[in-house]
């Protein structure tokens, strides 16, 4: 995965489309998880920096949130369910996620270094590759990828790309 070049929303679409192993999701589908995964990393975020608990999040995502983006403009309808589980897992199964996610960052590195938006998107990406095999690991890193390629630009994209990778083959024996 590390290899791979850049792809576009539609390619990990296209992907998405090509999973087994589930049931397959509809085109609306897989963008309500498309949304509910940059949710999630919204949400991470949120949690850490104001200290409030994951059920106040959801609840507040669910009430408030889902209907506009961070700009105030309509959003895509999200995967709530998807995006709640996340959330609860995330912060339930944090002691397994953190240390998968430590043991690829470099020698010497600590999670805390990290800008917390990349956290969130690494603990969000991790949760799902190690409790959701379900789902294909190359759209979960794709989808995450793409994220931090919204956020910050290649050079994060090109980090959270190796450091999901790393954990995918930890995790996806």
């Amino acid at each position: 995965m590390s290899d791979a070049k850049p792809q576009s929303l539609k390619a990990v679409m296209d992907q998405l489309n090509a999973e087994t192993g589930a049931k397959p999701l509809t085109q609306r589908d897989k963008r309500a998880r498309t949304v509910a995964r940059l949710v999630l990393v919204q949400a991470l975020y949120q949690m850490e920096i104001t200290g409030t608990g994951v059920e106040t999040v959801v609840r507040e995502f669910a009430d408030h949130r889902f209907d506009t983006d961070l700009e105030g403009e309509p959003l895509a309808q999200a995967d709530e369910a998807f995006f709640g589980e996340g959330a609860r897992a995330v912060v339930r199964e944090q002691g397994v996620i953190d240390p998968l996610i430590t043991h690829r960052l470099a020698s010497g590195w600590r999670l805390e270094r990290l800008d917390t938006t990349v956290r969130a998107i690494l603990r969000a990406g991790t949760w799902e590759l190690k409790f959701r095999p379900d789902i294909g690991l190359e759209v979960v890193i794709n989808e995450y990828v793409e994220i931090a390629r919204a956020f910050f630009g290649e050079t994060e994209a090109r980090f959270v790309n190796a450091a999901l990778d790393g954990v995918a083959k930890d995790v996806r024996k």
